[in-house]
Formats: structure tokens, sequence, C-alpha cells
């Protein structure tokens, strides 16, 4: 009977480890530590430190930057000019999508402006920019003609879902603006703005960081990137990017959990 008992604890242990092992949160760790060895052996293989540097020597670079006061000044300037233009863009494409809801007139007028935005390449509107305004405010703008578009197409699909009978509801309980928009237009917004912000997140920092890397404004990231190619410090470049993937993760991951609250 002892063993028996002992047999039968042991099978809670066993299936609570089964389940640590099929969790993704350790195939990630797997998948992470295999493209590693991709990356170390690929740059072992090339043996050319200015083509591909090694994990280690990327590594080595973070050590040597992040101790420095201009690392951190040079972070959280690109941060907050990115998020700054992200959060201006997301506000303006709002905007003009409840002004395109309202009036049809509004709505064919803003329609071709949206249309060229998401259409022109970036590198247009950072060239242009620079011929008008210089490399002062770069980064924000270019971040915020590339979210407003997106948040405007997203958001005035998500006006056009309201119910409209509960709105008729709504009204017949004279319920005022306010109650309205909480019962009728959040709820049919919400999943289309939340399509809005995690697209438009992430492609306000790759829009943001090759502005920079084309403009050079003083103090950026992009900066940091352009002085690392000319001196063929592979390992500092790839130590950059590898900040800007931990940056761009770390906000998507926070407004993830605002929009779960939401």
């Amino acid at each position: 009977m002892r063993i028996q008992r002992q047999s039968v604890g042991t099978f809670p242990m066993m299936a609570f480890s089964l389940n640590r092992f099929n969790s993704s949160q350790f195939k990630r760790l797997v998948a992470l530590i295999f493209w590693l060895l991709v990356w170390q052996l690929t740059a072992m293989a090339i043996g050319q430190r200015f083509l591909l540097a090694s994990p280690i020597q990327v590594l080595q670079a973070l050590i040597r930057l992040a101790p420095t006061l201009s690392f951190w000044q040079t972070m959280a300037t690109t941060a907050f000019r990115i998020i700054g233009g992200f959060v201006i863009g997301l506000l303006v494409g709002a905007l003009l999508a409840y002004a395109a809801h309202l009036s049809g007139w509004a709505a064919a007028i803003i329609q071709l402006p949206m249309r060229i935005m998401r259409s022109v390449p970036v590198v247009s509107f950072v060239i242009l920019l620079l011929l008008f305004a210089g490399s002062t405010g770069l980064t924000i703008t270019i971040a915020a003609l590339i979210v407003a578009p997106i948040a405007y197409a997203n958001l005035q699909t998500g006006l056009k879902q309201q119910d409209q009978d509960l709105a008729d509801v709504a009204k017949v309980f004279n319920a005022n603006k306010w109650q309205t928009f909480q019962a009728v237009t959040w709820p049919a917004v919400l999943p289309f703005l939340a399509a809005a912000v995690q697209s438009g997140f992430g492609l306000a920092w790759k829009a943001g960081i090759s502005a920079e890397v084309i403009g050079i404004p003083s103090g950026s990231i992009g900066e940091q990137l352009y002085h690392a190619r000319l001196t063929l410090a592979t390992e500092d470049v790839l130590a950059w990017t590898l900040v800007i993937v931990v940056l761009a993760w770390a906000g998507e991951r926070l407004l993830d959990r605002l929009l779960t609250r939401a």
C-alpha cells in the first residue's frame, strides 16, 4: 500500500512537469536558444567581425554601452519621440475617423490624403521634411504620419459597426452623449482600436528609426546606427538593433495590458 501511494502521488508531479515542458514559455526559450546558436555558428563560419558580429560580441558591446549616460539618454530620446508620434497619429486618426463618420463630405475630403499617406514610401516623407524643416521633429512627424492612416481606417470601420438598434434604445431612454458612447460606440470601436494600436506601434518604431538613420537627428538611436555603420562596428549596430527590439516589445506588452483592462 505504501508503494501504491507513492506511485499514485508521482502522477500529478509528472503531469505538472510535462505541462511545464510543453508550455509556450519553454518552447519560446528553446526557440531563442536555437536561433542564437544559428547566429553564433553563422558568425563563426563567416569569420569576419565587420560582416556579422557574434552574439557574444554583441553582448560585449551592450556591456560597454550600457554603463554610459549617453546610452540611456539616447534610448530615452528616441523612445519619447516615437511614442509621442504614435500617440499623435492615433489621436489624429481617431478624430478624422469620427469626422468622416459624421459627414459624407468630410469622408470624401479625408480619404485621398489618407490613401496617399498609406502609399507614399517613408523615405519620401523624410526627404521632404528634411528639405522644409530639417531634422527637428523628424521622428515624431514620421511616426505620426505612419500611424494616422492606420488608426483612421480601423476606427472608421469600427464606427460603422455600431449597433443601430442599441443606439435607438439609448435615444428612447434619453441617454446623454457620454452614456451613449460608453454603451454603444466604445464596445464597437475597441476591437478595431486594439488592432490599430498593435499594428501601428511596431510600424511607428520601424519608420521612426529609419527616419533617424536618414535624417541623423542629434541624440538619437538612428544617429548611433549611422556612425556605427561608418566605422564598420557591426557589433554596435546589432546592439542598438537589439535595444530597439526590446523597447518595441516592452511597449507592445504594456499596450496589450492597457487594452485588456479597457
